[in-house]
């Protein structure tokens, strides 16, 4: 049952855990088996090589782990890292701020790059640290590809050209929790080492897998790491991946049929239709914004996120209370504005398995909410703004055509 029963469905639009396409949801609801038999086996070989699409890979090996983000976090530095390794990573957000967490936690030393919560990776004191580390003594670059406190994007070419700028040997760990599978994501191309996402983000299935894959240079980092590991051990597999039986672990039956069904819907658009529709969700929800006469949090547009909005609130008004009165009044379902932006922003997740007229349905949606919480928003012009730009650029369904 509901915590609470509201008529029709529930508006989802935090970014993340988001809507379940129904397709996923029926392929999910199906009994356990058991997953030595030969089918499970061979679901999962087809699994792997699909996976490998969503990074654009061609020589990582995948990982597909029970466990969230998070967990997929600690695999990534715990089968490359030592304890005591020094690692540069980006303060720009709360999602970032965990992982720092996580890394100290863990026993690395973390050299910390900090930048104010609306701005993206100050790249320049990279540039500087790499330029001054002549004996190499930091031995991985760790980011969020997208920060989802703030709605910031970074630029993971640009890590890349100055790792390479500076011939430097350090690893190139990303989260793309939030933007692998929505945004442009091109592990070969970009030399990313080590990259991770989340079941519950842009596949649009529920919370309770964890995606990593490893780069051949990574695999062999993993070979001298000395941090403890047991369930995150990408050796494990690799040992049930020669076996040919693939788990070392008991995996989730129900979320492997609905994984192999949510790639399937995926390839069907294409995974580039599927990039170009998340930036046209995002634009027009920026536009909205915009009609609205208020600012997004992501402070300059090289860092706006097509998966996020983060939306700045008058300070006469907590972002809290719209976030309260959409779920109360309207069963839409907003993202909180988190720790140093709590009560200051509202977010709007627009990723995963989403159309226009959802998104449309969303906007009129904040319109009404701001309208409750005392600001004097024009009824539809958020609305207006996003309809005339998605009804220019909005391509037949592909399938149809």
């Amino acid at each position: 049952m509901d915590y609470v029963y509201g008529p029709g469905r529930n508006h989802l639009f935090v970014p993340g855990p988001v809507n379940i396409p129904e397709p996923v949801i029926r392929a999910m609801n199906r009994n356990n088996e058991d997953y030595r038999s030969p089918a499970v086996p061979a679901l999962t070989k087809t699994l792997l090589e699909d996976v490998k699409k969503i990074f654009k890979t061609t020589t990582g090996t995948p990982f597909i782990i029970p466990t969230t983000g998070t967990g997929a976090w600690e695999s990534a530095l715990t089968n490359t890292l030592s304890p005591g390794d020094r690692i540069v990573s980006f303060l720009i957000g709360q999602f970032s701020l965990l992982w720092i967490d996580q890394q100290q936690r863990l026993g690395f030393n973390v050299d910390v790059v900090e930048s104010d919560w609306g701005q993206g990776a100050n790249l320049d004191v990279l540039a500087s640290k790499l330029a001054e580390d002549r004996y190499h003594s930091i031995k991985a670059i760790c980011i969020v590809h997208n920060e989802t406190a703030t709605g910031v994007t970074n630029n993971l070419a640009t890590v890349r050209k100055l790792l390479d700028d500076h011939n430097h040997p350090a690893l190139f760990l990303v989260d793309g929790v939030s933007s692998i599978c929505a945004l442009d994501f091109r592990m070969d191309e970009w030399g990313v080492d080590v990259a991770l996402t989340g079941s519950q983000k842009a596949l649009s299935m529920p919370t309770g897998m964890g995606f990593v894959c490893a780069s051949p240079k990574a695999l062999e980092a993993a070979k001298s790491a000395r941090s403890v590991r047991v369930f995150f051990d990408w050796n494990d597999y690799l040992k049930f991946y020669k076996l040919g039986t693939y788990w070392p672990y008991t995996p989730s039956i129900q979320l492997l049929y609905g994984l192999r069904t949510a790639l399937d819907l995926i390839f069907e658009e294409g995974l580039d239709n599927v990039i170009a529709r998340h930036a046209r969700l995002g634009k027009a929800t920026r536009l909205a914004v915009e009609a609205w006469g208020l600012k997004n949090c992501t402070q300059k547009e090289e860092w706006f996120s097509d998966t996020v909005t983060a939306v700045l609130v008058p300070q006469y008004i907590d972002s809290a209370e719209v976030v309260k009165r959409g779920w109360k009044r309207y069963n839409l379902s907003l993202g909180l504005g988190l720790n140093k932006v709590a009560g200051k922003v509202f977010r709007i997740g627009h990723l995963g398995n989403l159309n226009e007229l959802q998104l449309l349905g969303c906007l009129a949606g904040v319109e009404m909410v701001l309208r409750d919480v005392g600001y004097p928003v024009k009824l539809g012009s958020g609305v207006a703004a996003a309809a005339a730009f998605l009804s220019n650029t909005t391509p037949l369904i592909p399938s149809r055509i």
